[in-house]
Parts: C-alpha cells; sequence; structure tokens
C-alpha cells in the first residue's frame, strides 16, 4: 500500500498530539516492511522544526516528505471550510490517507483519522472559541468521508458513537505507548534536578498545559488543605490558557521541560497528581507509572481505563476527594509502596509505540479490504 500521513502537528513538542504523531511514524518506518510512506505536512513559520522531525526518522526505510508553506488557518478554511483542493494533488497517487487531529482535506482514496478525544463538545468551556470551532468543522468532515477512525481509548470511542452518530465498526481503538526513556532514573539526577529547578523537598507533581481541562486549581487547592510543611508541589508544563491558577507558596512552577527531565521529574516525585477533568487516553499517567511513582488520577475519562488497578482513582471536581487520594499514597507503608511500584511498572510496560503501529497497520489492511 501507499499511504500518505499528515505530520503537521509534529511540531507542537509537548502536546500529547505532537507525541502521538512523532511516536507512530517513527514506529511505522521501523517496523513496516510492506508498504510506502509519503509523509506531508505544511506550516508557514516552523518549517524548520517539520525538517528536524524529517531527519530524525529512520533511515533504513525510504520514505517521501512533501512540505507546504501554507499556514494552519488557510488549510482550515480551504479543506474544513469550503473543502477543495485535494489532497491527492500534492501528495500523488495513494491507496490510503492518515488525516490528521487539525484538518480534513478532501481525497478520491479511503481516508482514516485519528481522534484523541472530544474536548469540543464535551468540556468546551475549556478550550478557545476558535479551535472549538476549527475542530468541529473537521469532525462533521470526518463523519461524512472517513472509511475508518483510531481512537486513543474505549471511553473515547463511547464519546465519538455519542457525539458524532459514527458506527462502532468504524471505530478502531488502538492504545498509545510509552517513550522508552520514561524508567526509574538514578538519585543524583533527582538530586541534580531539584537543585537546577530550586526544589528544596520531597514533592508532589502535576504535568500538563496550564489550561482548566488539567484542573491545576483544585490540586494546589487540594495541597493546601493537606498542609504538608514537608513537601512542594511542582507543576511541570506549557503556559496554556484560561484562568491564572493562583499558586501558593509552597508551589514550584517548572514550566516546559525535555523528556529526559520528564522522566527525572516522575522519578523523584513521592506522588504524580493528575485529576484531569477528561482525557482521551492521558499519556502522563502511564509515563508516571514507567518511573516507579504511584498515581493520583481521576475517574473521568480514559485515566482509570488506561491505569486500572495499580493508582488512586478520585473525583475530580472534589478538592477533598483529591486531597484523600494523595494522603491515601502518602500513608502507604513501604512494603504497600513497593508492591504498587512493581505493579505499575509492570503494567506500564504493556504500552508500546511499536504495538501501536502494528495495530494501526491492522488497521490500514482493513480498509483497503
Amino acid at each position: 500500500m501507499n499511504i500518505a500521513i499528515d505530520i503537521s502537528q509534529s511540531i507542537y513538542k509537548g502536546t500529547g498530539v505532537a507525541t502521538y504523531t512523532r511516536n507512530l511514524v517513527k514506529s511505522l518506518l521501523e517496523i513496516d516492511t510492506e508498504n510506502v510512506y509519503t509523509l506531508f505536512g505544511s506550516t508557514l513559520r516552523r518549517q524548520e522544526e517539520l525538517l528536524e522531525f524529517i531527519g530524525s526518522l529512520p533511515k533504513a526505510k525510504a520514505f517521501t516528505a512533501k512540505l507546504s508553506l501554507l499556514p494552519p488557518t488557510i488549510l482550515d478554511f480551504l479543506w474544513n471550510q469550503l473543502h477543495i483542493f485535494s489532497i491527492d494533488r500534492f501528495v500523488g497517487k495513494q491507496d490510503l490517507v492518515h488525516t490528521s487531529d487539525w484538518t480534513e482535506p478532501p481525497s478520491r482514496v479511503p481516508k482514516i483519522t485519528t481522534i484523541h478525544d472530544l474536548i469540543v463538545y464535551k468540556y468546551p468551556g475549556s478550550l478557545p472559541n476558535s479551535i472549538i470551532e476549527i475542530q468541529k468543522r473537521k469532525l462533521a468532515w470526518v463523519e461524512k468521508e472517513c472509511q475508518a477512525v483510531i481512537a486513543d481509548s474505549e471511553s473515547t470511542k463511547k464519546d465519538i458513537v455519542s457525539f458524532l452518530q459514527i458506527p462502532e465498526k468504524r471505530i478502531h481503538v488502538v492504545y498509545l505507548g510509552v517513550d522508552a526513556i520514561f524508567y526509574p532514573q538514578k538519585i543524583d539526577s533527582v538530586l541534580n534536578l531539584k537543585r537546577r529547578f530550586g526544589i528544596k523537598k520531597n514533592y508532589l507533581l502535576c504535568v500538563g498545559t496550564r489550561e482548566p481541562r488539567k484542573n491545576l486549581q483544585r490540586v494546589i487547592d487540594a495541597f493546601k488543605e493537606l498542609n504538608l510543611p514537608d513537601y512542594q508541589l511542582v507543576i511541570v508544563g506549557n503556559p496554556g490558557w484560561g484562568t491564572k491558577i493562583k499558586s501558593t507558596s509552597n508551589c514550584v512552577i517548572a514550566g516546559n521541560v525535555s523528556n529526559q527531565d520528564l522522566a527525572v521529574f516522575y522519578s523523584g516525585a513521592t506522588c504524580f497528581v493528575y485529576p484531569s477533568l477528561y482525557e482521551g487516553f492521558g499519556l502522563p499517567v502511564l509515563e508516571a507509572m514507567s518511573c516507579g511513582t504511584p498515581v493520583v488520577t481521576s475517574n473521568r475519562g480514559s485515566s482509570a481505563e488506561i491505569t486500572g488497578e495499580r493508582s488512586v482513582v478520585v473525583e475530580p471536581e472534589v478538592v477533598e476527594d483529591i486531597a484523600r487520594g494523595i494522603r491515601i499514597v502518602l500513608n502507604w507503608s513501604a512494603m504497600d509502596r513497593k508492591k504498587m511500584i512493581s505493579q505499575a511498572i509492570k503494567h506500564a510496560k504493556k504500552f508500546t509505540w511499536k504495538k501501536t503501529a502494528q495495530n494501526t497497520i491492522q488497521v490500514y489492511k482493513s480498509v483497503i479490504k
């Protein structure tokens, strides 16, 4: 098969969509000995980042890369609104097109897309209006034209059926993987990181873009309620949007960090707190588990589905319940903590990008058949 994949969103590092795009494409090129890939993308000001990603891909398998200088706003207008200019003209003869999270170009060949979540319908208040409008325009064409949809989780699949009325038989659940860089780091690395970021105590960790859906303000409020003088709360992630969080004196805002630093942040944390209001998959919970860090997460979306019984699950809109979850982890005996960490690491190893790629290839084959 000749397969074209939109890699435009690979440039938005620090986001789940970029992590998915980069790792899926890399793994496809590593394991697929049958199919031929054309990678296409478009950006006006960040072409160097697209070229950097393409340059990082495995050289063992040949692929074609085609880039344009049209900005996302123009492509939204051409593809999501007017729905003109077939992608076939740009990528050449293909058997299948795998579209991105952002735009849905017309094509004469079968198309599939990956839907990571349906925040635009479930929690529209957590997104800027511009993003909501673009996503809804894209999803309307997905419903009409895509032969198959890949969902990150069973939770997302249910949302797709509910909000888009796409039949279940067209939806394929393909779990994401965990990057190999996430494993328990050495204590020296943790101590060095703490010095660099001014962390002077044991700490609880939050990871995520600072936006309403990530529920960071309630985590801060729960931390205050617990009154833990021997701990700090560390928040890692992009600035984001929405109401600015009201921090506390014992809170460290680390900002966006490299994956290497992130693995060390996870490894050094006493507890990872991730009571997101909604996740299509929730990579950070698996990354934390891979690093041997106990997880407190939400009973919403896919988080509990992904972690199973290897996390403490809380009601994310109740500050007292988030505090309860953290208190459970802090009160574990050394033996209980060791047991939970061991089970979590073993569980996280089941999620690999190689498996994501293998299952994605099966979706490609099913569509062509």
